[in-house]
């Protein structure tokens, strides 16, 4: 089985902040991870935010590991009007949109969320995902 998986969720794997463990369970009872290109941004522009030097250089060298194994969606012309749709219909960020519609493009409701973002679970169940995590 196949999950997809938004920042929230991998930066549990790197920073110790809360249901760090709840979601390194949900990461590793699955051997396929699926993410959006933009994804590989917003894990590294967290990670600098978070972390500082040692700790920041071994989280991001772990990341990159995991990148390399992961299915990565691009985000072409119709992956961006999807994400368009759902921003405007839904009113979520833009960031979260683009995950949505990553995720819509690669499996849809069949393949289930992992987020813990609040608002990007609640965004995700309105659209009949199973959401793991939040």
């Amino acid at each position: 089985m196949s999950i997809y998986v938004d920042a929230s969720a991998l930066l549990k794997r790197y920073v110790d902040e809360p249901d760090r463990d709840a979601g390194e369970e949900i990461l590793f009872a699955d051997t396929e991870w699926v993410t959006a290109r933009h994804t590989f941004v917003e894990v590294q522009r967290n990670l600098a935010r978070l972390l500082e030097g040692p700790a920041f250089a071994h989280a991001r060298d772990d990341f990159l590991v995991d990148w390399d194994r992961m299915v990565v969606v691009e985000l072409d012309e119709s992956t961006c009007n999807r994400a368009a749709e759902l921003s405007v219909t839904l009113g979520v960020r833009t960031l979260d949109a683009l995950h949505l519609a990553a995720a819509h493009r690669v499996g849809g409701v069949a393949l289930p969320f992992v987020t813990f973002d609040l608002r990007q679970a609640q965004a995700a169940r309105s659209l009949g995902w199973q959401v793991l995590g939040s």
